[in-house]
């Protein structure tokens, strides 16, 4: 047993027992920025997106119930298409100022404080992912290895030629059928300090959820398109660390994404006169803001058990072990649900107004069955579907409802059958005096919520079936249902707000689930918010 189910029991447990440095205040004033900086580089602005037609998000989120992309409509990426996609995602494309509840709101108004939104959520709105983009001879532009540039929507060129061998050597020969076969790849590093300066040694967890956020907005986005994005959570991780020029224990490497490209790979090309000794690595350095930059020894702790075994592939079906439980069939009232439907609400719209509602939800209207049927089944069909489940077979994820004022549908806590598409009683009667007390923060009343979904993964039981690195999956993938129910609120007109402050072990408790392996890992709120909101236009300011 590694460190990593030390760590789960800690974070799990931390409502009642407060994960160390107990006394950790915040610096705001002396914190990081939001993306790294590169002074010395030069930028190359990409393409161009809002001339790009939107497409139906029903094919990304719920396959099978909209009209399906045409296959050929993307024979793959190209530099509009990614540029796109990383501006839909985690591009800057709006300021947040909108009158809530949360405790920033005062310094909004701001430039310094600015709250900026993106089409994907992140905890604590940190942002931690960096993402570079490894490019080869197929691309249009010369090989090299760039950093994605938020705050100017651009690429920062850190290293010139072609290094995607480098990574396809990381990958290693048993990488997922499609992943050597490409020239383009997407890698994902962390920096812990961009999140940790807040969350202390509660980073490890956040980051692994930020992570899944953001692969499962492309895995949607792509596949609205006719395209399949899968992340890789297993390989050289070193290796990378060491091409991107970063210390492993500041920023790791937690994913890559291989791209199919619209262009076909190039052949290897011959180099008789390189030292095959020479290994390029980036030499620019981020330039860090913060001053004073502390060090948590369960993140460092984290980070060396999540990187033990990196390169190490689990085998294909090791999952199975870890896969969500089936609901019990013959027991428990059973509600039935309507069939899911979404609309045709665009993959870009949505992600342009996805937003956390922060105390906005009012309970005077009801949420509709159909609406919360059409969120559980975006939630339920969730997969990363990464190198260890390339298939997307195994469901890690459960999801239960608390259910406020849901039309039709009595106050009480459910668990969610996806196979049959309805709820089965767990608890009944209201659940908002439960639901208030167990969270620890002021910016949600959940009782004016229509309803709160609750995922649950069996962490321990992925740790146990492909050892310590598992926990990055198993919290990303928690990370990934959240994005989904994002989206499906976004594009229902429903308002959403997903939070980590809450006592988890109560919830274990209220549904149930304190003798088997089952984590709660987050709350997701969801209902219709107060007409007629104060906001302010920015972008005609």
């Amino acid at each position: 047993m590694g460190y990593a189910h030390e760590y789960a029991h800690a974070v799990l447990h931390r409502g009642r027992v407060p994960m160390e440095p107990t006394d950790h205040v915040v610096n705001w004033a002396d914190g990081p920025r939001r993306g790294k900086y590169y002074p010395r580089v030069d930028a190359f602005a990409l393409p161009e997106t809002e001339d790009l037609p939107d497409v139906p998000i029903a094919p990304g989120l719920l396959p099978g119930t909209g009209e399906e992309p045409a296959p050929d409509g993307h024979p793959g990426f190209g530099l509009p298409l990614l540029s796109a996609m990383l501006k839909d995602s985690y591009g800057l494309v709006g300021r947040r100022l909108g009158v809530q509840a949360n405790t920033d709101l005062a310094g909004l108004p701001y430039y310094h404080h600015a709250n900026w939104s993106r089409g994907t959520a992140g905890g604590g709105g940190l942002y931690p992912v960096s993402v570079h983009w490894a490019s080869g001879p197929s691309g249009p532009l010369t090989p090299g290895l760039h950093y994605y540039d938020i705050h100017r929507h651009a690429l920062q060129r850190l290293l010139t030629g072609d290094v995607t061998g480098r990574v396809r050597e990381a990958l290693g020969p048993d990488a997922p059928d499609g992943a050597l076969d490409t020239d383009q790849y997407l890698v994902l590093g962390v920096k812990y300090w961009q999140n940790s300066f807040k969350y202390n040694s509660f980073c490890f967890h956040v980051v692994c959820t930020d992570l899944g956020t953001l692969v499962q907005t492309w895995r949607i986005w792509a596949a609205a398109r006719g395209l399949r994005l899968a992340p890789a959570l297993w390989f050289d991780e070193p290796a990378l660390s060491g091409l991107l020029g970063v210390p492993g224990e500041e920023e790791a490497v937690f994913a890559v994404v291989p791209l199919r490209w619209d262009a076909p790979r190039a052949e290897d090309a011959e180099a008789p006169h390189t030292d095959p000794r020479h290994r390029p690595a980036v030499r620019h350095r981020d330039v860090e803001r913060s001053r004073t930059l502390l060090d948590f020894p369960q993140v460092r702790a984290m980070h060396r058990a999540t990187l033990e075994g990196a390169a190490a592939r689990p085998a294909p079906g090791a999952l199975a072990a870890a896969a969500a439980l089936a609901d019990p069939v013959g027991t428990g009232v059973r509600v039935p649900l309507p069939g899911p439907d979404l609309p045709d609400t665009g993959v870009r719209r949505a992600l342009r107004e996805r937003r956390s509602s922060f105390g906005r939800f009012d309970a005077r209207r009801e949420v509709s069955a159909g609406h919360l049927s059409s969120v559980l089944a975006a939630c339920a069909g969730t997969r990363l579907a990464g190198d260890t489940d390339p298939s997307g077979e195994h469901r890690l994820a459960r999801l239960y409802v608390f259910v406020n004022h849901v039309a039709g549908i009595e106050p009480g806590a459910y668990a969610y059958d996806p196979d049959r598409g309805d709820l089965r009683a767990v608890v009944t009667g209201p659940q908002g005096p439960f639901l208030q007390e167990n969270y620890f923060l002021a910016n949600y009343n959940l009782e004016q919520a229509g309803a709160v979904l609750v995922p649950t993964v069996r962490t321990t039981a992925v740790l146990d079936a492909v050892g310590d690195r598992g926990y990055r999956l198993a919290v990303a993938t928690a990370g990934a249902v959240a994005q989904s129910f994002y989206l499906a609120a976004s594009a229902l007109g429903l308002g959403a707000g997903v939070a980590l402050g809450f006592d988890n072990v109560s919830y274990a408790e209220r549904l149930g689930l304190t003798d088997g392996d089952e984590a709660p890992l987050l709350i997701m709120a969801l209902g219709h918010e107060r007409p007629g909101p104060a906001d302010f236009r920015h972008e005609i300011a």
